[in-house]
């Protein structure tokens, strides 16, 4: 048996500054430390954490007043910023840089008057945060069929930026499918999915036509890892149809 190891693999460097922030932390104050989200979708290293002190809570009137709390690498939205002062919590924030970035994108853009159509997945932490940036004018699409529902007028001003931990095949086929239904939309010059995200799945595309059978190492509430999971998947499927003669 052969074993290929994709390369590169392994958390990217916004999660791993993420884990390191919450270690800091610890080591800097002790326990207990509380975290907003699961720091990372990886139950051995969320388990690791609590077993260090780290407290993970959903409702922020869980942390006790003047508490630390450190925002996951997904980001939150501005109201959860706001309950937090409200808390007079010591806040500290981990949250991805290209997260921030999508962040600013989508705040600034509304300001300006665009409507903003937010690629991903409704009910993901990190769409969640970004949308809240905007609400009144933000409208999520997870696929193809919504970029049908979409009701927009081709004279309104359209922005879209995608979540970050995406499918590139996914997307590709979603920008397709709303730029030709909205010439006019606009974006970021560069792709708002992450560079480790896309560099992982373009290594695992090279392997996937090589192998008989492939194991993506993650947790299953990871969106990194459900999309390498698809792209092995579709990879696999497309090797194993028949191919033309020539």
């Amino acid at each position: 048996m052969k074993l290929l190891l994709s390369k590169p693999r392994g958390f990217c460097a916004g999660v791993e500054r993420a884990i390191d922030t919450v270690e800091k932390a610890l080591e800097l104050w002790g326990a207990p430390i509380y975290v907003k989200h699961e720091i990372v979708h990886n139950r051995y290293v969320v388990q690791e954490l609590k077993d260090k002190g780290a407290v993970f809570i959903e409702d922020i009137e869980d942390v006790p007043i003047g508490a630390r709390l450190i925002y996951s690498a997904h980001g939150v939205s501005p109201a959860v910023r706001e309950q937090a002062r409200t808390r007079q919590l010591i806040e500290i924030d981990a949250t991805c840089g290209l997260v921030t970035r999508v962040h600013s994108a989508v705040k600034r853009f509304a300001l300006q008057g665009y409507q903003i159509i937010l690629i991903g997945h409704r009910n993901h932490v990190e769409v969640i945060g970004t949308a809240g940036e905007a609400p009144d004018v933000t409208t999520i699409v997870e696929s193809m069929e919504d970029v049908e529902f979409l009701r927009f007028s081709q004279d309104e001003k359209l922005f879209y930026i995608t979540q970050t931990t995406l499918s590139l095949d996914d997307v590709k086929e979603i920008t397709e499918a709303l730029i030709a239904k909205y010439p006019k939309v606009e974006t970021l010059p560069s792709s708002s999915i992450c560079y480790a995200t896309t560099n992982r799945q373009m290594a695992l595309r090279e392997i996937t036509d090589l192998t008989d059978l492939v194991l993506v190492v993650g947790d299953p509430q990871s969106s990194n890892s459900n999309r390498l999971r698809e792209v092995a998947s579709k990879n696999s499927q497309s090797a194993s149809q028949p191919q033309p003669n020539r």
